[in-house]
C-alpha cells in the first residue's frame, strides 16, 4: 500500500448521511473546524509533515480561528478559491458514477491484482525445471520468487507519489505495459542471471495495482459503501498467488516447457493492460480536480484567476517527495508502537502466506506422493479460506455504517479490530495443526488442507482488519503509515522462501512451521491489547489526529449534560 491506499479519502459525498445527524450532536465551533479540515485533508494529496507549516491560502482567504490547545498543522481555513466538488451530487464525483459502473472498475482493479500476485508465484512449480535448464544452483532456484517480491519492496516508493502527480489511470497503464514487456525477457532468458534480473524489474512495475488499485476502490466507493468493495479486493491479494501453483502445477504435470509458464503469465498481463487502456476512468480526486480548475481558468482567464486545486500547491520538488515518500513512513516506523507492532505482525502472517510455496509441496509431494498437479490442488483450500475470511470481515463490520453517522463519520478507530481478534488466534491455530498434521504421512491429506482453509481465513481478517485499523489511526498521515507497512511486509515475504524448505528439512515439518506459530501466538493478544490501550497510545502519538478520540468525548458529554438534573443545569 502506498499514498493511495484504502479508506484514505473521505469524500464529500458523505455529507448527506453525516449532516442529517449533525443536529442530534452540537459540538463546539474549534471541533467543527477539525471535523471539517480533517476531511478536507484526507481528501488531499496525503497531508504535510507535522514538522511543516501548512500550505499557505492565497491572501484574502477568510481566516479562521486556530483552535484551542496544541498546535494542529494539518488543519488549514476554507478558501472559497479552491477548486473541490459542487457539493455532494456533483457528477464529476466518481462516487457518484453508476453503481454497476463503479462494481465494473473495482472488478478491474481485482483482475490486474490477480495478476500480478498470479505472477509472483507461478513460476515457483518450475524452480527444479528451470535450474536445470540454466545450470544454476538449487539455492538460485529460489530467488526467483524472492526476487519478484523485492521489486515489490521498491515499487511503492515510485507508483504512490507518481499517482498522485499523473492520477490512477497513467501509472496503471504505463507500469502494467512494462510489466507485461518484461515478461518476454524471462520466457526467453538463457541465463539465471538474465531472468532474475527481468524478474526484479517485472516485480517493481507489477506492485502498482498493490499499491493503488485499493486507493482507486475508496476514489469511487464512499467509506459506508466501501467495505463489501474491499473485502472483495483484498480476497483478490491473495488469490493470485493461490492460483499461481494450479496452473503451474497441471504444466508441468502435463510436460510442458517452464519457458511457457512466462507466455501464459505474459498473456494474462497483456488481457488486463488492454482492458486498462480501454475501459478504466481517472479516478483521483486532487487530479480531477486540478483538470476542473486548469479547465475553469481557461474558460475565463480573468474571473477565473485565482482558482487552484489543492494538488497544483503540493510540495512537489525531490526533497518534498524525500519527505514523503521515503524520509516520513520510516520515521513513523520507528515513533509510532501501534505502526510498528502491526508492521511486524503483518510481515510474519504475510511471509508465512509465501512460505506455503515451498511448505506445501513438501507436506503433500515429499511426505504424501502426491503429483505436481495434485499438490498444486492443495492451494484451493488457501483461497478457500481467504473467502471465508473476507465474507466474515463483512459480517462483523455490519455496524460500522451506523457508527459513522453516529460519530459524524469519525468513528473509534479500534471498532476496526474485530475480525483481527478472531483472526490472530484462528492464524496460530491454523499454523500448529498443519505443522504437526502435516508432517506425519499417515495422516489423511485433507487433514493439513482444512487447516490451510484456517490459515487462508485469518489471514483476509487480519489483512484487512489491521490495515483498516492503521488508516483509522493515522487519517492524514495513512499514506507513510501503509507505505513502511507494505515495503517492511513485502521485504519479510521476499526473505521466508529463501530458507523455508532448508529450516524444513532441518527442523522436520513439525518443528518448523511450530516455531512460525510459537512467533504467531506472541502476536495474539496484540489486536486485544490495542482494542484496550489504543486509545491512550493514541493520544501520545506525534502523527495520530485523534479526532475520533475528541468525537467521542464530546458525544459523552452532551449526554452526560442531558442526564443532568434541571437544577444543576447553569
Amino acid at each position: 500500500m502506498s499514498a493511495n491506499s484504502p479508506m484514505i479519502q473521505r469524500s464529500q459525498s458523505e455529507a448527506p448521511s453525516m449532516s442529517s445527524t449533525a443536529h442530534e450532536h452540537h459540538f463546539d465551533k474549534e471541533l467543527e473546524e477539525e471535523i471539517r479540515s480533517d476531511e478536507e485533508r484526507m481528501e488531499g494529496y496525503g497531508g504535510d509533515d507535522p514538522e511543516q507549516p501548512p500550505l499557505k491560502s492565497p491572501p484574502g482567504s477568510p481566516a479562521v480561528k486556530p483552535p484551542a490547545g496544541p498546535p494542529m498543522p494539518w488543519m488549514k481555513p476554507h478558501d472559497p478559491n479552491r477548486v473541490e466538488w459542487n457539493g455532494p451530487d456533483d457528477p464529476e464525483n466518481p462516487q457518484n458514477w453508476g453503481k454497476p459502473y463503479r462494481w465494473a472498475i473495482t472488478l478491474l482493479c481485482g483482475l490486474m491484482t490477480v495478476n500480478v500476485t498470479f505472477a509472483s508465484s507461478a513460476p515457483a512449480e518450475y524452480t527444479l525445471n528451470i535450474v536445470e535448464d540454466l545450470g544454476a544452483s538449487a539455492e538460485l532456484g529460489y530467488l526467483i520468487t524472492s526476487i519478484f517480491l523485492c521489486g515489490y519492496v521498491v515499487g511503492p516508493v515510485m507508483w504512490g507519489p507518481f499517482s498522485e502527480l499523473l492520477g490512477r489511470r497513467q501509472v496503471f497503464v504505463w507500469t502494467l505495459s512494462v510489466y507485461t514487456i518484461f515478461h518476454i525477457g524471462q520466457a526467453r532468458a538463457q541465463n539465471i542471471e538474465t531472468l532474475l534480473v527481468t524478474r526484479f524489474f517485472c516485480g517493481v512495475f507489477a506492485c502498482a495495482p498493490l499499491s493503488n488499485a485499493g486507493g482507486l476502490i475508496a476514489d469511487v466507493w464512499d467509506p459506508i459503501t466501501r467495505g463489501l468493495a474491499m473485502s472483495l479486493f483484498s480476497t483478490t491479494v491473495s488469490l493470485g498467488p493461490v492460483l499461481g501453483p494450479i496452473v503451474a502445477g497441471f504444466m508441468v504435470q502435463a510436460g510442458v516447457s517452464w519457458r511457457w509458464i512466462f507466455w501464459v503469465m505474459m498473456i494474462f498481463a497483456g488481457a488486463c493492460t488492454a482492458l486498462t487502456i480501454v475501459f478504466l476512468p481517472e479516478t483521483y480526486a486532487p487530479v480531477l480536480h486540478k483538470w476542473k480548475a486548469q479547465r475553469l481558468r481557461k474558460e475565463d482567464p480573468v474571473k477565473n484567476k485565482d482558482l487552484y486545486a489543492e494538488s497544483e500547491r503540493g510540495d512537489w520538488s525531490p526533497q518534498g517527495l524525500f519527505d514523503r515518500t521515503i524520509k516520513r513512513p520510516f520515521v513513523m516506523l520507528l515513533v509510532e508502537p501501534i505502526l510498528l507492532l502491526i508492521t511486524l505482525y503483518m510481515s510474519v502472517v504475510y511471509g508465512v502466506l509465501y512460505a506455503l510455496f515451498e511448505a506445501l509441496p513438501i507436506i503433500y509431494m515429499e511426505t504424501r506422493g502426491l503429483t505436481v498437479s495434485q499438490g498444486g490442488l492443495m492451494f484451493i483450500a488457501v483461497g478457500i479460506g481467504t473467502t471465508i475470511g473476507a465474507i466474515l470481515n463483512v459480517y462483523l463490520s455490519r455496524m460500522y455504517p451506523r457508527l459513522m453517522r453516529e460519530s459524524r463519520g469519525f468513528p473509534l478507530a479500534e471498532h476496526r479490530l474485530y475480525s483481527a481478534m478472531v483472526g490472530a488466534p484462528a492464524f496460530t491455530v491454523g499454523a500448529f495443526w498443519l505443522a504437526w498434521s502435516g508432517h506425519y504421512a499417515s495422516v489423511p491429506w485433507y487433514v493439513p488442507a482444512l487447516s490451510t482453509v484456517l490459515i487462508g481465513m485469518s489471514f483476509s481478517m487480519i489483512f484487512i482488519s489491521f490495515l483498516s485499523y492503521v488508516v483509522d489511526t493515522y487519517l492524514m498521515y495513512a499514506a507513510s503509515a501503509l507505505s513502511a507497512n507494505t515495503i517492511i511486509r513485502s521485504a519479510v515475504a521476499a526473505a521466508f522462501p529463501l530458507f523455508t524448505v532448508q529450516m524444513i528439512h532441518g527442523m522436520g515439518i513439525n518443528w518448523s512451521l511450530s516455531l512460525v506459530a510459537f512467533i504467531s501466538l506472541a502476536c495474539t493478544p496484540m489486536p486485544f491489547l490495542f482494542f484496550k490501550y489504543g486509545p491512550r497510545i493514541r493520544q501520545g502519538s506525534k502523527f495520530a489526529p485523534c479526532i475520533d478520540l475528541k468525537i467521542k468525548a464530546a458525544i459523552d458529554a452532551e449526554k452526560a449534560a442531558e442526564k443532568m438534573p434541571a437544577s444543576e443545569k447553569v
